[in-house]
């Protein structure tokens, strides 16, 4: 079909999560028949920063998208576009490309005039960036500078403002459901506490809907500094009243320890958006379980630990049914803004139903657990109650 309309481009950029290959098949297949050329960046901000407009075919960065292809990956977990978590308002010295190394020679360089040129370079008309609250930041920066941008939200924790979901989440929780319970047999088998850390960097959705769906006893999440002798005589109790004799705990992993003011972090490097990468509070929580136990159980003597880190396991994979149909959805709803030439949105789903919000909303406080409403500080674990009129994931956007 001849290009009637223009031309999209559309990237995904942040971790992967499954259903990212569904929202690009929901954009491209209705923007081709609908008379659009779509163009997919490779490797998220990354493949529009690094073009070289000297060249012909620059296709480690973009390649037109046609409905065999995406026909073909959207069936698969991942994003076959690749991602990356470049920043092209932030690039160090060292990873500016090296076509652009003489221009730009700050120790953080803004790349933004090279990426305008960039898109007009490729003729590109208009933008949907696949994203979480990051790279979606970026995304509002072009929409400042006179870009056509439509917005897609995309993070298994749930948390950028503006929607009640986002693409990712529901496998996260599904499958921290189900290798919960596997890991049960063997916390049972043993009469052990079972420490489970998951993603969640400042909200702690992702231990949360598990722990309230019964996969756990206790959860901790970010916006909460807990005390870890509580949680170990919360867990002592659990454990005691168990006919099988073990707990079981969900820990976020950008929970923090009443009294201190850090996150533990794996490593000291930051990436473009200035987030270090998290992990092993989980380490650090069955440590200091497993030395109080004997004070706070009644049998006064250890209590062994099994330890677990889920990481990549809740990202990877194929998308279940909930993650398969909102990002077709996402992806028709971004084509029906741009058909109406309303840019400057981002497509969500708020209390049950299909809808859109001003793009900005990324710029401003990202989602967080309201832990007056849906957590129990006292008993570390969710609140039960006021299930009325609540959207499906219980967790309402407060935008």
């Amino acid at each position: 079909m001849k290009n009637k309309k223009g031309t999209i481009g559309i990237l995904t950029g942040g971790g992967d999560v499954p259903g990212l290959n569904r929202a690009i098949r929901g954009v491209t297949i209705r923007a081709i028949r609908e008379g659009y050329r779509v163009i997919g960046f490779k490797r998220g901000w990354g493949g529009l920063t690094d073009i070289t407009r000297e060249k012909k075919n620059d296709h480690h960065c973009f390649l037109e998208l046609t409905e065999e292809l995406v026909n073909k990956v959207g069936r698969s977990g991942g994003t076959f576009l690749h991602s990356s978590r470049t920043n092209p308002a932030k690039v160090k010295k060292i990873d500016v490309p090296m076509q652009l190394k003489d221009k730009y020679k700050a120790d953080i360089n803004d790349l933004t005039p090279d990426i305008l040129k960039n898109l007009d370079y490729l003729k590109i008309d208009y933008l949907i960036p696949i994203g979480g609250d990051d790279t979606l930041s970026y995304g509002s920066r072009l929409r400042k500078e006179g870009v056509p941008v439509v917005a897609i939200p995309k993070t298994m924790d749930n948390d950028v403002p503006g929607t009640d979901y986002c693409i990712g989440f529901s496998t996260c929780v599904t499958r921290t459901i189900e290798m919960t319970h596997a890991l049960r047999t063997s916390a049972g088998s043993h009469e052990r506490f079972l420490i489970i850390e998951v993603f969640g960097r400042y909200a702690g959705f992702t231990s949360l809907l598990p722990t309230m769906a019964g996969a756990a006893n206790r959860c901790l999440v970010p916006e909460y500094r807990f005390d870890v002798e509580r949680l170990t005589e919360l867990l002592c109790e659990d454990r005691f009243t168990h006919p099988s004799s073990y707990s079981v705990c969900l820990v976020s992993e950008g929970s923090t320890f009443k009294g201190e003011a850090d996150m533990v972090f794996d490593g000291i490097e930051s990436d473009a958006f200035g987030h270090r990468k998290l992990g092993g509070i989980g380490d650090l929580v069955s440590s200091k379980v497993k030395e109080l136990a004997p004070k706070c159980s009644t049998i006064g003597k250890s209590i062994g630990v099994i330890n677990q880190r889920l990481g990549y396991l809740v990202r990877c994979g194929d998308p279940d049914a909930i993650d398969s149909i909102v990002p077709m959805a996402f992806g028709n709803l971004a084509l029906d803004l741009i058909l109406g030439k309303h840019f400057g949105r981002l497509v969500s789903l708020r209390n049950g139903r299909y809808d859109n919000v001003p793009l900005e909303v990324v710029d401003g406080p990202s989602k967080v657990v309201d832990v007056e409403k849906y957590y129990n500080k006292d008993r570390l674990r969710p609140i039960y109650t006021s299930f009325d009129s609540k959207p499906l994931f219980i967790m309402t956007s407060d935008y």
